[in-house]
């Protein structure tokens, strides 16, 4: 977008909120196309308070997002605090570990070596419970850690966009990543998890620390994510829609996110409309669990206008081809689905390509958030990477991938 553009969209927030609700208005009018219909269909034979009663009983039945661990803070270089839990191993004692591997005693010497601890990153406007599914089957199984990236879920609002009006970049929250490493898994081996955004956020520490990388990484699973070229999805609308919405939405972006009080307002307001719209870019299969879409929906909506705002420039220039190679020769899950319209699947071709080891796989029926829609598999491909990278033993069985509605 040109800067006479974006003065021209920022006049028009100044001079006139209408007039820049309206372009706003045009621009999610053009990525809700897809499901207008829908949602027209289901407000005539639905009625707004069965809906919203619907939503409510949604709310308190779904069990999705109660897994709790223990709790932990790490700050980021420019003072962030950084909300993780971790779920420990049921019963891990690593001097008896030490004394059934002869190899582990040579390594170590005569300290029990530490145990894997798998580190999942969440992607935009989620939050740590996006893997739900996953850390119910894991829990117990092996070391876990689950964290908030800046600004999203229990993570505090990033300081120097706060304080200083500083652009949030993908690099920033490769350093964050690092951060969380060094707090809650300081030594021992990793296995890196990413979802989308989360899975840049990995590209990016490998891109910023190739030590740590080549030292302590035994596996990475890059899940519905881009190593670049992002400005060219066309988030499934024609050429002139996606174009026309390219032009505007960082504007109207950035204008809703200094009205963010009256635009969380009216995202409660169009409620329903908002729901089509997750739906849609969210799942593509047509039987998903109810509760989960209204999940979805949940963790999207917790995230501000204003996060929304701040985040949505630093994917542009986003390009981590390059740093793909310090994970060549490690076991690599690259796994999307094949509906994907936010990082269609061909950008996961194109990672698998640039790591000829990997495993790519692309689950049909399935939309961005993949691991809410066919846990199953999902759990499954990453059960096999983590025995493929010692993680746990061949044995070894994973739990249910249901709800598990139990906290920690």
């Amino acid at each position: 977008m040109s800067e006479s553009s974006a003065r021209a969209v920022t006049a028009a927030s100044a001079g006139g909120w209408r007039r820049a609700t309206g372009v706003a208005g045009l621009a999610i009018g053009v990525l809700a196309t897809g499901a207008a219909a829908g949602v027209a269909l289901e407000r005539m034979t639905v009625g707004r308070g069965m809906r919203r009663k619907a939503r409510l009983v949604l709310d308190s039945a779904g069990p999705y997002g109660s897994l709790r661990g223990t709790p932990g803070r790490a700050y980021a270089d420019d003072g962030t605090e950084l909300y993780y839990e971790v779920d420990e191993v049921d019963g891990f004692d690593g001097a008896e570990a030490e004394g059934r591997d002869g190899r582990k005693r040579r390594l170590f010497g005569r300290r029990a070596p530490a145990p894997v601890t798998v580190v999942f990153s969440h992607g935009y406007c989620l939050n740590q419970d996006s893997w739900h599914f996953q850390r119910a089957a894991l829990r117990g199984v092996v070391r876990t850690v689950h964290w908030d990236q800046r600004s999203h879920g229990r993570s505090a609002r990033g300081a120097a966009q706060v304080e200083r009006g500083e652009p949030v970049t993908i690099e920033q929250l490769g350093r964050d990543l690092k951060a969380v490493v060094d707090a809650a898994a300081p030594e021992g081996p990793l296995v890196l998890v990413g979802h989308s955004m989360g899975g840049m956020t990995v590209m990016a520490l490998a891109d910023q620390f190739p030590e740590l990388i080549r030292e302590r990484c035994a596996g990475v699973a890059l899940v519905g994510t881009s190593s670049g070229r992002l400005g060219e999805v066309s988030f499934g609308l024609p050429a002139a829609g996606v174009n026309a919405v390219r032009r505007v939405l960082p504007g109207v972006l950035k204008a809703l996110g200094q009205r963010a009080e009256l635009v969380e307002k009216g995202r409660r307001a169009t409620a329903d409309l908002f729901a089509g719209v997750v739906k849609r870019y969210s799942f593509a299969s047509r039987d998903v669990d109810p509760a989960v879409a209204r999940f979805a929906e949940r963790m999207i909506e917790s995230t501000p206008i204003d996060v929304v705002a701040e985040y949505y420039p630093a994917f542009d220039g986003h390009d981590k081809a390059e740093a793909l190679a310090h994970f060549a020769g490690l076991p690599v899950l690259v796994l999307a689905g094949v509906g994907d319209l936010v990082t269609p699947g061909e950008h996961s071709e194109a990672i698998a390509d640039l790591l000829p080891g990997a495993e790519l796989v692309l689950v049909p029926d399935a939309g961005h958030l993949v691991m809410l829609e066919h846990p199953e598999q999902v759990t499954d491909r990453l059960a096999d990477l983590l025995v493929r990278a010692g993680a746990v033993p061949a044995g070894a069985t994973v739990g249910g991938y249901g709800s598990s509605a139990h906290p920690g």
